[in-house]
C-alpha cells in the first residue's frame, strides 16, 4: 500500500445525548499531517480520509468502539504526591494541576499519557483514560494535501513515533509507574494530543 502524505483541517466533536460538543480543531493554518499506512492515525479515520481525493470535503463518525473504546474506571489510579516532588520536596504545581495533561514512565521504561484529577495533601489522581474514551467522534473537514509520501518524511515520522512524542504522540500505554515523569502540555490538536489521533 502506498504511503501518502495527508494534511486535513478538521473540527471535531463529541456526540453527547445526540447534540454536538466541539472538542477539538485543526484548522487551515495549522492543519493535522500523517503519513498512511503506518499506523499512526485510528484505522477507520485513515480509511474514511484516503478513499478521498485532495480538496475534498469530509464529514464522519466514527462509533466509540473504534476510536478509543469505553472508559475503564479501573484506570484511574491514586498515586503518591511525592512522585511530582523534586529532590528537596518541592510539589511541581507549574504541571501537575487538574485538568492537565502529563507524560509518565513505567518501570520498563514505556511512556504514556495521563489526566490529573484532584489533587489532597499526599495523593494525586491520575486517569489513564484516552480524553475521547467513552466517545462517538464526528469529524467535519477539508483535506488540504495528499500526495504520495517521500522516504525521507516517512522516517521523519517512524522516528518521531518510536522515540517519543516529538511533537505528535504514539499513544497511551497501560499502568502507572513511579519511576520518573515528564511533563506535556497538550496544544488542544490531536496532532500533537494523547494517543493515536484519529
Amino acid at each position: 500500500m502506498e504511503n501518502k502524505y495527508i494534511t486535513v483541517s478538521y473540527r471535531l466533536y463529541a456526540m453527547n445525548g445526540g447534540e454536538k460538543e466541539l472538542i477539538e480543531e485543526a484548522p487551515a493554518a495549522h492543519p493535522f499531517q500523517f503519513i498512511s499506512g503506518i499506523g499512526y492515525t485510528l484505522d477507520r479515520f485513515e480509511k474514511e480520509i484516503t478513499a478521498l481525493e485532495k480538496g475534498a470535503d469530509f464529514s464522519f463518525t466514527i462509533p466509540c468502539a473504534e476510536a478509543y473504546g469505553e472508559r475503564d474506571e479501573d484506570n484511574v489510579r491514586q498515586v503518591s504526591k511525592a512522585m511530582f516532588c523534586d529532590p528537596d520536596g518541592n510539589f511541581d504545581s507549574e504541571n501537575i494541576y487538574p485538568g492537565n495533561i502529563i507524560m509518565l514512565n513505567d518501570n520498563e521504561g514505556h511512556r504514556f499519557y495521563a489526566n490529573v484529577g484532584e489533587i489532597t495533601d499526599d495523593k494525586v489522581v491520575i486517569d489513564l483514560n484516552h480524553p475521547h474514551a467513552g466517545k462517538d467522534l464526528m469529524f467535519e473537514g477539508k483535506i488540504i494535501e495528499m500526495r504520495p509520501a517521500t522516504n525521507k518524511e516517512i522516517e521523519e515520522i517512524v522516528n518521531a513515533m518510536s522515540g517519543g512524542c516529538g511533537g505528535h504522540c504514539e499513544g497511551c500505554g497501560g499502568g502507572c509507574g513511579e519511576e520518573g515523569h515528564h511533563h506535556h502540555d497538550e496544544d488542544g490538536c490531536c496532532g500533537g494530543g494523547c494517543g493515536h489521533c484519529h
